[in-house]
């Protein structure tokens, strides 16, 4: 992956969480993984989120005069906990500690600890919460940090992860968990795969004048080389099909496409992830999108 152009080429500007404590930096990394550098402002401590790889973060923070201190994994993939092999390899993986799937502990190299769900984890002096959000693949974990939603590979902007382990009705409900966090949560996910995601959505929904709006601003900054994410749960619970199984729509549109009667959300979710697999959406043309 070195020397693998990113398709973020302007990540976006530091952020602080809403009580101001946490001030977040968002590292592109390998094509399009994500990598969420969060510093506690009063102790100067730095964790970092996930990642394929850690030369970035280590640069990041000796430009930026940060201490790794902590390493939080979602998960066992291999571009999410490829940054603690790097930091082993390069004999600083004793330097941090590293927080990861209790019940996936034994595939997060160099865990110093595992956590579960209502589990407390600190950054600094700020203390977030762990909430299991499996589906993706077992033991995937989330955490949320005041406004800071660190979501992995369960919750994408206008998407969700495959479904490696599933089953889907996990997955479902892990994304109905997420979806009760306030809306001004901003979520930190870890690939910019939004507008592939938006294309998606637009095929099963496209009476949502608030889809259309968030299409037109995403093509608009990614074809600066912005990044979509962060978004909120507001944006999310307002335009990604997989928080909009109620949806009159996209009810109809699945269960046209994959010629079944839909019942339950449950059943729903299931079949709106199902076609996405299908990537019949990939045909569709930018001309059919509302971007003009």
């Amino acid at each position: 992956m070195v020397g693998m152009e990113h398709v973020v080429t302007r990540p976006r500007e530091p952020f602080t969480s809403a009580d101001g404590r946490l001030e977040v930096h968002q590292i592109p990394s390998w094509k399009d993984n994500l990598i969420w550098l969060v510093v506690c402002k009063e102790t100067g401590e730095a964790t970092a989120v996930d990642g394929p790889e850690a030369a970035g973060v280590l640069a990041y923070c000796e430009e930026h005069g940060f201490r790794l201190t902590q390493v939080l994994n979602t998960h066992t993939h291999p571009d999410h906990v490829g940054i603690n092999r790097d930091l082993e390899k390069r004999g600083l993986l004793d330097e941090v500690q590293v927080v990861g799937p209790g019940r996936k502990a034994e595939a997060v190299p160099g865990i110093d600890r595992g956590v579960d769900e209502g589990d407390e984890v600190m950054i600094g002096t700020c203390t977030g919460r762990v909430l299991l959000t499996e589906g993706h693949i077992d033991g995937h974990v989330s955490y949320v940090f005041d406004d800071l939603l660190f979501c992995g590979d369960t919750l994408f902007g206008a998407g969700c992860g495959y479904l490696f382990d599933g089953p889907p009705a996990k997955m479902h409900a892990s994304l109905e968990k997420l979806a009760t966090l306030p809306a001004d949560t901003k979520v930190c996910c870890a690939h910019e795969y939004t507008e592939d995601n938006l294309r998606f959505a637009w095929t099963v929904e496209p009476d949502n004048e608030a889809l259309a709006q968030r299409i037109r601003e995403v093509w608009a900054l990614r074809a600066r080389g912005e990044c979509s994410v962060p978004s909120t749960m507001g944006e999310e619970r307002a335009t990604n099909p997989f928080l909009r199984t109620s949806s009159a729509t996209l009810r109809d549109r699945v269960a046209h496409a994959m010629e079944r009667v839909l019942e339950s959300d449950g059943d729903v979710f299931a079949a709106t992830r199902a076609l996405k697999d299908r990537k019949d959406y990939k045909t569709l043309a930018d001309q059919d999108l509302p971007v003009g």
